[in-house]
């Protein structure tokens, strides 16, 4: 059976669009305290092709593997841009390339979990809480950094923004959710009167739970307002015109109204291109176009805090080295991370480069 604190808990997390922690961690308005560093995580769901996002074009076996869905080498129609003389980036991140020529955004390639597994589920469930037997985790590594992380004054120090609280966030410590998309209410805590009435009543003469709901409902209202004027300014009249583009400029703007906040985890899904990927132009670059763009908008909301922010960008596993039938590419292994950031020694693709020749690939397919 519940207690009381679990009913008002329970109550709260459903109330509305975003969940707030009220138990152990039970929140308090304060101002802002600077954080030293911040870290975001987006998770790219779905498998992206890390080949077509640093490409070796340098390797031979690359073109004859995918004869439909090659990207051309630097300075030719619809080329790759040029990273160093044997990768390049795919031209629909040309959002990024200020951040690799001021030397904040490098790679690391052929790298990701050493799981042998081809499972979109499994292999998230193993990057997210960084476990090869992720059956017995339990929690995931965000939640384990979080309760870590030096003290903070900030209601919201660890935030994920998604539709849902994903495994990397679940564990002992309370993180909020923020939906994708959110419209807000307008700032209210919650949104049925009726329904905050008899909370209040209910809990109005309980020293203990009425500090509790209160906090939690004025912490609540405070990122519902934060959240409402950001979308307002961001949208300056006129629709955003892709929705990561616009949760990447809300938390840019978040972190930098309220340094306090130290740990971010945004979702963006769509990856899994087993049919009609494209090269330059098509399903992939359409996508890639959207993601530089909101990854660009992150560094430049963050301001001056992007100077002490690091962003990790990754996926499950990659994909296929050679195209399939369909003109797309199939679950692979190996993958590129990015990682961004002011403290990164960026302008570099990192890791060991194994080769694209089929005797040097994992299981004669896969980077």
């Amino acid at each position: 059976m519940l207690n009381r604190r679990e009913l008002l808990k329970g109550v709260m997390l459903a109330g509305g669009y975003c969940m707030l922690p009220l138990g152990r961690y039970g929140w308090a308005l304060a101002a802002p305290e600077a954080a030293s560093r911040h870290l975001i995580v987006v998770m790219m769901r779905g498998a992206v092709d890390g080949l077509s996002i640093v490409t070796p074009y340098s390797e031979r076996y690359y073109y004859q593997a995918r004869p439909d869905i090659a990207l051309a080498a630097p300075g030719q129609t619809n080329g790759l841009l040029y990273l160093d003389g044997n990768f390049g980036m795919h031209p629909a991140l040309a959002s990024l390339q200020p951040l690799w020529q001021n030397r904040t955004l490098a790679f690391v390639h052929a790298s990701g979990s050493p799981a042998e597994t081809r499972s979109h589920f499994e292999a998230q469930d193993i990057m997210e809480t960084a476990m090869l037997n992720s059956a017995v985790a339990s929690q995931g590594w965000v939640n384990g950094v979080a309760q870590l992380l030096p003290p903070s004054a900030s209601p919201t120090r660890v935030m994920c923004f998604g539709n849902k609280m994903p495994k990397a966030c679940q564990g002992h410590f309370d993180i909020p959710v923020i939906p994708t998309g959110i419209k807000g209410n307008g700032g209210k805590a919650i949104e049925n009167p009726q329904l905050a009435a008899s909370l209040g009543q209910l809990y109005g003469g309980d020293k203990e739970l009425g500090s509790l709901y209160q906090e939690g409902t004025s912490a609540r209202e405070s990122v519902m307002n934060d959240l409402n004027n950001e979308m307002t300014k961001s949208a300056n009249g006129a629709p955003q015109a892709d929705a990561f583009v616009g949760e990447c400029e809300k938390v840019g703007n978040m972190i930098q109204r309220d340094p306090g906040i130290q740990l971010a985890f945004l979702d963006v899904g769509g990856w899994d291109t087993h049919v009609q990927q494209g090269n330059a132009k098509g399903q992939l670059s359409n996508k890639l176009e959207k993601l530089g763009q909101g990854l660009a908008a992150l560094a430049e909301s963050l301001g001056p805090q992007y100077q002490n922010t690091t962003i990790l960008v990754m996926s499950e596993f990659g994909r296929t080295v050679a195209q399939n039938g369909n003109g797309g590419t199939d679950h692979g292994h190996g993958n590129v991370a990015w990682v961004m950031g002011g403290d990164v020694r960026g302008g570099k693709v990192y890791g060991r480069w194994p080769g694209l020749n089929p005797d040097q690939l994992w299981e004669r397919r896969d980077l």
